[in-house]
């Protein structure tokens, strides 16, 4: 695989993280994500599409190539065992890692992070619970909600966090919510859609909804 500049990489891991969420990218959506200049967007795009990692929809934007999502992808690993690594290994709290990890996702050597891989015992999934690819760039999807939509009385576990600021991830923590927490919402409080959770072998704490929404649980139906 080709070696790409850490700018181009962030662009192409910031157009596959927007294009979850909708199928093609807009120029202002990409200058929003990565606090740039539309003008500057558009260059980058131009040398990215020259490059054939990016495919153009007249009036609707632009997308990630077959090409271009793999090396997203190959991205997204790096930096989600990158974060593994530094919480399993090195102690670090998983409200440190993140920007630790922006830098090391760009090391180019495929055979390093092979055996990053492996001496990790192959994780499925980093601190914050989120997929990491394998060499193939696949990846197991776990079913899960967020806390609003689970069920009043209904042992969950924690899987995975969608809002991973430090701040947010300070205030879990001070919550004691985790990865593999087991809870249960108790109550919805109407005024302004906040929680009451119990979490197992711990006292009742109250979330707010933003919280809310950003902590995801698995359980069975």
């Amino acid at each position: 695989m080709a070696i790409y500049s850490s700018s181009k990489e962030n662009y192409l891991k910031a157009i596959f993280h927007l294009q979850e969420k909708d199928n093609t990218v807009t120029t202002n959506d990409l200058a929003n994500e990565l606090q740039t200049r539309p003008a500057s967007v558009t260059d980058m795009l131009k040398k990215l599409k020259a490059q054939k990692l990016l495919l153009y929809e007249k009036y609707k934007g632009f997308k990630l190539s077959q090409e271009g999502r793999k090396v997203a992808l190959q991205i997204i690993r790096k930096h989600r065992l990158w974060e593994f690594f530094l919480v399993e290994k090195l102690n670090f709290g998983w409200d440190e890692v993140h920007e630790i990890a922006e830098e090391l996702e760009h090391i180019s050597s495929k055979k390093l992070i092979d055996r990053l891989d492996e001496f990790l015992g192959f994780p499925k999934t980093d601190p914050h619970g989120d997929p990491i690819p394998d060499a193939q760039g696949k990846w197991v999807l776990t079913r899960q909600v967020d806390l609003l939509q689970l069920p009043l009385n209904k042992m969950a576990e924690v899987s995975s966090i969608g809002d991973q600021s430090p701040e947010m991830l300070e205030l879990l923590s001070h919550k004691n919510i985790a990865l593999s927490t087991k809870l249960e919402v108790k109550k919805r409080f109407a005024f302004d859609n906040s929680l009451e959770l119990k979490i197992k072998n711990l006292g009742p704490v109250t979330i707010s909804e933003h919280v809310a929404k950003n902590v995801f649980v698995k359980y069975d139906e």
